[in-house]
C-alpha cells in the first residue's frame, strides 16, 4: 500500500478474460473455521423469504460492447410516464420515469382545463407543433435497454412556468408533501446517446437509426395521483404543469395503485380527497424515490461520488443526541423487525466503529469523573447512563435503554425531575444530553506507554539507506513521544545473531550485547534493556545516533526474526506495550523461518491458491496469542524489494490490534519523507493502550462477528492492545427474535482503555436506530459507506480460504441480489424491463462495488500484483476508517494547470481546484496537468502537450528526462510554490499516510499503466470491466427472475 515498483515486466499480462463474468457462486463468503479476531459465522447470507428469488447464473459469454446486433440503442425521442412505486409507511409516493419513444404518428391535443387543490383553474400549457411525430403512449421492445433519469416525484402546490419543454430536456419535481420542499437530490442525467462509445477528443458519437414498434394505446382508465390529470389523448409535447402527465400506457385495474384515484379520462379528481391526501402527506417521512439509468448511454449519466463520502443526513437528524457517524456507522439506520425482513435485506447488517476517531476542534468529548458516586451502569446488562435512559419515580430511578430494567439513581447522583420526566440539572451531566462521553476509571495502576524497536540490521537495511532515516525520525520524535517522564523504550538488532542494548542511565555509551545461540534465547540484563526514557535521554541519542555508522560494513545476509522477536517478546512481558518492527529480509534462521513461495503461477485459480496468502507457519500466529495475551501491539515496517512473505509477518499485526506499513524497494532518496512522515505518526499519535471493547445492543439483535486487526477474547470482548485515531472495526448483526417488539434499537460501544498521561478511561458511543417493517424504508436509510467498508473486510477475509475470483463473485452476487429486491419491491415498474432500478441511498453501490473487485487484494490474478503487494493492501484496508477506505477505492482527480497559471492564488481558487473528476481517461486532456490522490500516494501525470514552461518550472532542466528518476520539490519559482502548498493542504486532509509523488508522463510505459491507468477504475483494463460494462452486467443478472 506504500510505494510500488513500476518496473516489473508483468503490466498487463492478464488474458482478456472478465473476473466478474465467473461462475454461479450461491454461498458467498463462506466462513473459514473460527480464528482469532473473525468468528466462525463469519459471512453467511441470510436465506430469501421464499424460494422466488433463485440465484442468477453468471455469465461468462461475451461482454457488454461484443453484444449482437439483436441488441439496440433506444431511440433519441423520449417521453415521461407516470410511474408509482407502493407507499412507503403508507403514503404513494409518486415519479416521473423516462422510456424511449418511437416515431410513430399521434395527433396533437390540448387536454381540457382542470382544478387545483384550492379550486382555481389551472390554464393548460399552450401547444406548439412537434418537431417530428411522438407517441407518448408506447413501450420498448424487450431487446432495447434504455435508461431514464431517475423518477422524482410531483410537487404540489407549487405551479410550474408554462412553458413546454424538448422532449429531451431534463426536469426534477418533487415529491407531495405539504411541508416546505428541499431541491431534489440525486445527479441529473444526460439523454441517451445510443451504444456507449469512449468518447475521446476529435471522435464524433455515431447512433444508429433504430426504429421500435408501440403496442396499440387503450384510453380505457388512467391511474391517478391526488390531484393530477390524466389526459383524453396523447399530445406531442411533455407536459410540465404541476401534477399533469400522460397516463400509463396500459389499461390498469385499479386495485394495483394503492391509495391513487383511478379516473376516467376527462374526469377531473375529487377535490377532498385530494386534500385529505395532503393532509397525511405532511406528518410521513416519504421514502427515497427509486432511480434509474438507462444502460448503453452516455458515460456521464451513470452516478459517481464526485463530493467523496456522503454520510445520511436524515438519521442524524431523527436522532440528535447520537453520537457522532465519525465514531459509528450502521449498513442501514432501519433495524428490520423480523428475521424474514432481515433475509431480503441482501447486503451486510451491521456497523462499522472507529471508537478513537479525531473529532474536530470544539466537538472533543467530554471526560465525566465519578469519584464520589462511582460510575451509573445498569445492574443487569452493565449499560453506562446515556442521554436514552428514562428517569421515573420522582428522579430516583432509572430505566436502562438496553435492557428495560429499573435501576436505583445512588443519593450522591439523584436530582429532581420535572413534569416532562427531565431532570433539573440536565444541562450539567454531559452524560445525559451527548451521544459520546468517556468516564474516568481507576481500578488499578496503569501500565506506562512503552515503545520498543526490532531492527533488521542485514546488508540491505544498510543499502537501502532505511536504517539513518529510522534512526534520524525515532530521534526527532523523542520530545514528542506520549507520556511523558513515564515513557519507556528499548531497542533489539538483529541479523544473523540477536543484538541486546543496555542504556542504564549511568552509563555514557550504550553497551551491546551479542546472542549468537538462535535454538536458545535468553536475554542478558533483563533489568536494563527497558529503561525510561528521561532519565536515559542521552544514552538513547547515542545509541541512535551511531546506529547507522555501526553497522555500516555489514555484509550479513541473514535474518534471525523468529528468535529476534521472542527475544523481544520476553523483554516486553512485564509491561506490555508497541513493538515496532523493522524487516528488510525474508526470515531464514531459527524458528519462524520462511522459505520463497508464489512464483507457481499454476497455483492461481486452484484451491491451493489461498494458500500464498496465509501464513506458512503457525509460530507466527502463536506468538501473536502471545503478545496480545501481554498488552503487547505489533506494527510490522516491511522495506525488501524482494519476497518478505508479508503474510506471515502481518499476523503479527492483525491479531494485536496493529497495522502494516509497505515500502517496496525502499530507497532512502526517494522514499525518505515517507517513512518519516509515517513512523513519526505511529510515534506521537495519541494511543490507547490495553484496551478492551464491546458493542451492546438493544433486546432482540446481537453481534455474531467481527472483522478487523484484534483479537476476540470472549463472544463479543476485543481485545486491543492499542487502538487510535487511525483504526476501525466492523461487526455484522442478527436478529436473535423473529420478531422485534420495540420501536427502537440502541446501541453502545464501550472502549476501556489507559490512556499515554496514565488515566484509566471508559470511551462510550451511544446511538439510536429505529425499527422498521417495511424493505423499503430500510433501504432508503442505507449508508453506501458503511456497507462497502463491511463489504470490503468479508472479501479479503475471503481471499484467505477461497480463490480471487470467488471472493470478486460473492461481492457481484450480494449487490445483485439487493438491487433485483428492491426492484421486486416495485411491482408496478416491472413492466418498465428496460429500466435499472436503485435506491438513491445506494446509487453509487454498484460503483465501488467495481472499485473494490479492482482493488490491489482482489483484483486479477498472478500477473496483476505481487503476493506481498497483494497482503499488505488487504491488512492496511482491514483497519481502515470508511472515508479513508472509499477514497482509496474511488481517488480523487484532479486537473491543476489552470490553477498553476494562474497569477492570482486566493483561497476560493484553491477550493475550485477540488472538483473531482470521473476516473476514466476520457477526463485526461493531454494538453493538462493532473493529481490522482488516494490517501497514500500522489500521481502526478503530465499529458503529452503541456505547455513546456508548466513542466520546465515544476521539474527544473530535468523535465526532458526519465520522470522515474525526478523527484518533485519546491523551486524557485511561483508556480512549483503554488503546486507543492496544494500537495501540502491535499495531505493536511488526512494526515494518516503520506501521499509520496510520482510523476508519469502521458504514454511512458510501463510507468504510467501501473501508477495511473490501473487506478482509472470506471475503464476497462487488464480484462476486468469497465463501470458501463459492469452496470450492464448487474442489469442482465438483476432482470433473470426478477
Amino acid at each position: 500500500m506504500g510505494t510500488e515498483n513500476p518496473n516489473r515486466p508483468n503490466y498487463p499480462l492478464r488474458p482478456a478474460a472478465s473476473p466478474f463474468a465467473a461462475q454461479q457462486s450461491t454461498t458467498p463468503f463462506l466462513p473459514s473455521g473460527p480464528v482469532p479476531g473473525s468468528e466462525a459465522s463469519a459471512f453467511r447470507p441470510a436465506p430469501p423469504a421464499s424460494s422466488q428469488f433463485p440465484t442468477p447464473p453468471f455469465p461468462t459469454g461475451p461482454l457488454v460492447g461484443s453484444e449482437p446486433p439483436a441488441f439496440r440503442p433506444p431511440p433519441s425521442s423520449r417521453s415521461n410516464d407516470l410511474v408509482r412505486p407502493p407507499p412507503s409507511y403508507g403514503s404513494p409516493t409518486s415519479g416521473f420515469q423516462r422510456f424511449p419513444t418511437p416515431p410513430l404518428t399521434s395527433t396533437g391535443q390540448v387536454p381540457p382545463p382542470r382544478t387545483s387543490l384550492a379550486g382555481q383553474a389551472v390554464v393548460p400549457p399552450p401547444t406548439r407543433p412537434s418537431p417530428g411525430p411522438v407517441s407518448l403512449l408506447s413501450q420498448p421492445q424487450p431487446p432495447s435497454v434504455p435508461m431514464g433519469t431517475p423518477p422524482q416525484s410531483i410537487k404540489t402546490g407549487q405551479s410550474n412556468p408554462n412553458v413546454p419543454l424538448p422532449a429531451d430536456q431534463h426536469f426534477s419535481t418533487s415529491r407531495p408533501n405539504t411541508q416546505p420542499s428541499s431541491p431534489p437530490m440525486g445527479p441529473s442525467y444526460a439523454t441517451p446517446r445510443g451504444t456507449f462509445q469512449p468518447a475521446f477528443p476529435g471522435y464524433t458519437n455515431t447512433q444508429p437509426n433504430s426504429v421500435a414498434q408501440a403496442p396499440p394505446t387503450h384510453p380505457a382508465s388512467f391511474p391517478l395521483q391526488h390531484g393530477g390529470y390524466a389526459p383524453p389523448s396523447t399530445t406531442p409535447f411533455l407536459a410540465q404543469q404541476r401534477g399533469y402527465v400522460p397516463g400509463p400506457p396500459t389499461s390498469t385495474p385499479s386495485g394495483l395503485y394503492s391509495g391513487n384515484q383511478v379516473q376516467q379520462h376527462g374526469m377531473a379528481p375529487p377535490i377532498a380527497t385530494s386534500q385529505t391526501l395532503a393532509e397525511d402527506f405532511s406528518s410521513l417521512s416519504l421514502g427515497s424515490v427509486p432511480g434509474s439509468f438507462d444502460a448503453g448511454l452516455d458515460a456521464a449519466a451513470l452516478p459517481r461520488p464526485l463530493d467523496g463520502d456522503v454520510e445520511p443526513k436524515s438519521f442524524a437528524e431523527m436522532y440528535p443526541m447520537n453520537c457522532s457517524s465519525r465514531f459509528l456507522r450502521l449498513t442501514t439506520s432501519g433495524v428490520p423487525n423480523s428475521q424474514s425482513l432481515a433475509s431480503r435485506w441482501h447486503l451486510p447488517l451491521g456497523a462499522v466503529v472507529c471508537p478513537l476517531a479525531e473529532a474536530p476542534a470544539g466537538e472533543e468529548v467530554p471526560v465525566i469523573n465519578f469519584a464520589t458516586t462511582g460510575i451509573i451502569r445498569c445492574r443487569r446488562c452493565r449499560t453506562y447512563v446515556n442521554p436514552y435512559v428514562t428517569f421515573t419515580d420522582n428522579g430516583r430511578k432509572w430505566r436502562c435503554n438496553i435492557c428495560s430494567l429499573l435501576n436505583d439513581v445512588p443519593s450522591e447522583y439523584f436530582a429532581h425531575v420535572d413534569a416532562t420526566g427531565r431532570r433539573v440539572d440536565l444541562d450539567q451531566r454531559p452524560e445525559l444530553t451527548k451521544g459520546s462521553v468517556e468516564f474516568l476509571y481507576m481500578a488499578r495502576p496503569p501500565m506506562p506507554p512503552l515503545y520498543f524497536f526490532l531492527i533488521d540490521v542485514s546488508i540491505t537495511a544498510v543499502q537501502s539507506g532505511m536504517l539513518e532515516v529510522m534512526a534520524q525520525t525515532i530521534k526527532s520524535c523523542l520530545d514528542s513521544l506520549p507520556g511523558s517522564t513515564r515513557t519507556q523504550i528499548g531497542f533489539i538488532t538483529y541479523d544473523s545473531t540477536i543484538h541486546f542494548y543496555n542504556m542504564k542511565s549511568s552509563l555514557t555509551q550504550p553497551q551491546m550485547m551479542v546472542v549468537s545461540d538462535l535454538d536458545d534465547i535468553f536475554v542478558p540484563l533483563p533489568d536494563d534493556l527497558l529503561v525510561n526514557l528521561s532519565e536515559s535521554r542521552s544514552v538513547v541519542e547515542a545509541f541512535l545516533d551511531s546506529l547507522p555508522s555501526m553497522f555500516q560494513e555489514n555484509t550479513n545476509v541473514e535474518s534471525a526474526f523468529g528468535p529476534a522477536l521472542k527475544a523481544a517478546f520476553m523483554v516486553m512481558s512485564q509491561l506490555g506495550g508497541k513493538l515496532l518492527i523493522f524487516q528488510n529480509t525474508l526470515p531464514s534462521l531459527g524458528v519462524g523461518r520462511l522459505r520463497l513461495r508464489g512464483d507457481d503461477i499454476r497455483v492461481y485459480g486452484t484451491d491451493k491458491e489461498h494458500m500464498l496468502r496465509v501464513p506458512e507457519d503457525p509460530f507466527y500466529k502463536q506468538m501473536a496469542a502471545d503478545f496480545t495475551k501481554y498488552q503487547i501491539a505489533v506494527n510490522v515496517y516491511a522495506f525488501s524489494d524482494k519476497y518478505t512473505d508479508i503474510a506471515s509477518l502481518g499476523t503479527l499485526a492483525k491479531y494485536t490490534g496493529g497495522q502494516v506499513y509497505y515500502y517496496p524497494s525502499f530507497q532512502s532518496s526517494i522514499h525518505k519523507d515517507k517513512l518519516r512522515h509515517e513512523l513519526a505518526r505511529d510515534l506521537t499519535r495519541e494511543t490507547a493502550w490495553e484496551a478492551v471493547m464491546r458493542i451492546r445492543c438493544g433486546k432482540g439483535v446481537r453481534f455474531t462477528s467481527y472483522h478487523g486487526n484484534f483479537m476476540l477474547r470472549s463472544t463479543d470482548l476485543l481485545a486491543l492492545p492499542a487502538v487510535d485515531c487511525d483504526k476501525a472495526y466492523a461487526a455484522q448483526l442478527s436478529l436473535e427474535e423473529t420478531l422485534l417488539t420495540t420501536q427502537t434499537v440502541y446501541f453502545q460501544v464501550a472502549l476501556l482503555y489507559t490512556s499515554s498521561s496514565g488515566e484509566r478511561r471508559i470511551r462510550v458511543h451511544t446511538a439510536a436506530a429505529p425499527v422498521v417493517a417495511d424493505l423499503g424504508e430500510m433501504y432508503r436509510l442505507a449508508d453506501t459507506g458503511a456497507i462497502i467498508s463491511l463489504f470490503s473486510r468479508l472479501a479479503i477475509e475471503k481471499t484467505l480460504s477461497s480463490k480471487l475470483e470467488d471472493a470478486r463473485n460473492a461481492v457481484q452476487l450480494r449487490i445483485v441480489k439487493a438491487l433485483r429486491e428492491y426492484r421486486n419491491l416495485y411491482a408496478v415498474q416491472h413492466r418498465l424491463s428496460g429500466r435499472m432500478i436503485y435506491p438513491e441511498s445506494l446509487k453509487f453501490l454498484p460503483l465501488y462495488g467495481l472499485a473494490l473487485c479492482k482493488s490491489t487484494p482482489l483484483r486479477g490474478g498472478y500477473a496483476d500484483a505481487q503476493p506481498d503487494e497483494r497482503c499488505a493492501a488487504g491488512y492496511t484496508m482491514m483497519a481502515l476508517p470508511v472515508k479513508s477506505l472509499l477514497k482509496l477505492l474511488y481517488p480523487d482527480l484532479v486537473r491543476v494547470d489552470d490553477y498553476l497559471v494562474k497569477i492570482s492564488s486566493q483561497a476560493e481558487e484553491l477550493d475550485n481546484i477540488r472538483k473531482r473528476l470521473p476516473l476514466t481517461a476520457q477526463s485526461l486532456d493531454t494538453r493538462g496537468l493532473y493529481i490522482l490522490d488516494d490517501g497514500f500516494r500522489f500521481v502526478i501525470w503530465f499529458g503529452r502537450s503541456i505547455s513546456p514552461d508548466i513542466t520546465r518550472n515544476l521539474l527544473g532542466e530535468e523535465f526532458i528526462t526519465d520522470y522515474s528518476k525526478v523527484s518533485l520539490s519546491q523551486r524557485d519559482n511561483e508556480m512549483s510554490r503554488k503546486l507543492m502548498k496544494l500537495l501540502d493542504r491535499f495531505r493536511e486532509s488526512d494526515p494518516s499516510y503520506f501521499q509520496l509523488c510520482h510523476l508519469v508522463r502521458q504514454g511512458e510505459q510501463p510507468r504510467e499503466g501501473f501508477f495511473l491507468l490501473t487506478n482509472l477504475v470506471e475503464d476497462q483494463i487488464g480484462g476486468a470491466n469497465g463501470y458501463a460494462d459492469w452496470m450492464m452486467l448487474l442489469f442482465r443478472q438483476i432482470q433473470q427472475n426478477a
